[in-house]
């Protein structure tokens, strides 16, 4: 165990965590609602630090990533729990366990020092804090992305949105990217993942202005988050932070609670991919519909295809210094 960053203890042995949107009160002997942070005689811990679920070396643009290091890869690790209940979560079995499996915490105990050298033996050029949702690790992340970032690494959350603002803004000068699912409407989070919408906005908001590079992915799920007014709503929040933010519009498949809602038809990604162009956004693809066109980076000036994917794979690159090789048009990405 190690004692958690950013609470406040109240009176009492009563604290009160800071680390995300639920800021939950939490009672001594009790846990919060990602149930890895308890409460023991008035000093918060963190159950998983150290505590790896899962370590992977994965494409960069698996995150998804299209504007960091194309083609690079990343050393990708999670514990278990979340601190969102979503009913569509694909990775369940890991960011459930706590719950489900009455409070155990399994992981094997790896360092920081551990994380950053496999890194660097399996040449990744990034480590990515994915899988469940990084916040609810965050002493671990914090100091493995310090150590990572001595060593030349690049730092990657991928991430619901629910980081506190102390928080990001303690994490935000160490990390590179910030791959952050914005979902629907504050009642597609309230029913579906048991948190608010209004927290994910201003997580945006605040690393985008911290220097962090943000992209916004949102699994569309017919029939929940699939309307005109939900897309062009997020459409729409996106330009206003920043037009060059690349906007993700994933196809949903069946998983977890959610299997009786059928799978999201191609159709509806063209038309969020419209209705993202419309709202001003430059660049707007469409995620797990491989070889359909929708993962090139195109320039938003003259429309050449820079960037051909097929599914994680980059077929070519044809970005020079980052610029279109025919208008000179500026890229925004982190590109070297």
């Amino acid at each position: 165990m190690k004692e958690a960053m950013v609470y406040e203890r109240l009176d009492g042995a009563n604290v009160r965590c800071h680390l995300c949107g639920h800021a939950c009160t939490i009672r001594d002997g009790q846990r919060g609602i990602c149930a890895v942070r308890e409460n023991q005689g008035g000093v918060l811990y963190s159950l998983v630090y150290g505590k790896v679920i899962s370590m992977n070396v994965d494409p960069i643009e698996k995150k998804p990533l299209f504007h960091v290091l194309p083609g690079s890869t990343s050393l990708s690790i999670a514990t278990v729990g979340c601190n969102f209940r979503c009913k569509h979560c694909q990775n369940y079995e890991i960011s459930q366990y706590p719950r489900e499996r009455k409070f155990s915490i399994p992981g094997r105990d790896v360092t920081p020092e551990d994380i950053a050298e496999a890194a660097l033996q399996n040449r990744c050029e990034s480590i990515s804090y994915t899988y469940t949702e990084p916040t609810i690790f965050f002493e671990y992340a914090y100091d493995c992305s310090r150590l990572a970032r001595e060593k030349d690494l690049k730092n990657i959350f991928v991430s619901n949105g629910y980081t506190g603002p102390e928080a990001a803004r303690l994490i935000a000068p160490y990390l590179t990217a910030d791959n952050i699912d914005l979902k629907g409407s504050d009642t597609f989070y309230r029913d579906i993942c048991g948190a608010r919408l209004a927290p994910v906005k201003e997580t945006i908001r605040l690393m985008k202005e911290s220097g962090v590079w943000v992209e916004v992915t949102t699994l569309i799920i017919p029939d929940l988050n699939d309307s005109e007014k939900d897309l062009s709503d997020i459409a729409e929040f996106i330009a206003s932070v920043d037009r060059a933010i690349p906007w993700h519009v994933s196809q949903f498949h069946p998983a977890y609670l959610l299997t009786d809602k059928p799978v999201t038809p191609v159709a509806t990604l063209r038309r969020a991919t419209e209705i993202g162009r419309k709202a001003g956004l430059k660049y707007v693809y469409e995620g797990n519909v491989p070889g359909q066109g929708g993962e090139n980076t195109l320039c938003p000036s003259c429309g050449e295809t820079l960037i051909t994917r097929f599914g994680y794979r980059i077929l070519e690159n044809r970005l020079n210094d980052g610029r279109c090789p025919k208008c000179a048009t500026v890229i925004e990405g982190i590109w070297a």
